[in-house]
């Protein structure tokens, strides 16, 4: 099995991203995969939008819920999608992880039911 399709598989993936200092931040993510890329939903002001910002490079594994790598790390890169496509990365979400994700997108359906500005988030893509 390639490693994008273990990653893909995986219900969490420890996401590596790395500080100007060249310190590692580890990170245990949702994600869902969309034809040769994995895709996570975040907000975009968190740490790890920011460190993409300054530096595509990226290290990602299997991984539990509290982060702790099931597999190896595997060196790949990421980059932040525009704010506008991360419709289809929530009915990935949603499709994959079911009432864990639907409650999690909660706030951000009944912002888009009352006609309210949608909650800013974004989309990362990653690229083994």
């Amino acid at each position: 099995m390639r490693p994008v399709d273990v990653l893909a598989d995986a219900r969490y993936i420890l996401l590596v991203t790395f500080r100007k200092d060249g310190s590692p931040v580890p990170t245990p993510v949702w994600v869902v995969r969309t034809g040769g890329e994995l895709l996570v939903w975040t907000n975009p002001d968190s740490g790890k939008v920011k460190r993409l910002r300054r530096s595509a490079r990226v290290q990602v594994a299997p991984c539990t819920y509290k982060g702790v790598a099931t597999g190896r790390l595997i060196e790949a890169t990421a980059r932040v999608k525009p704010d506008d496509l991360t419709r289809p990365v929530h009915a990935a979400l949603i499709k994959k992880y079911g009432l864990q994700a639907r409650l999690t997108l909660l706030p951000a359906t009944l912002l888009r039911l009352l006609r309210r500005p949608p909650m800013p988030s974004s989309t990362i893509a990653i690229t083994v």
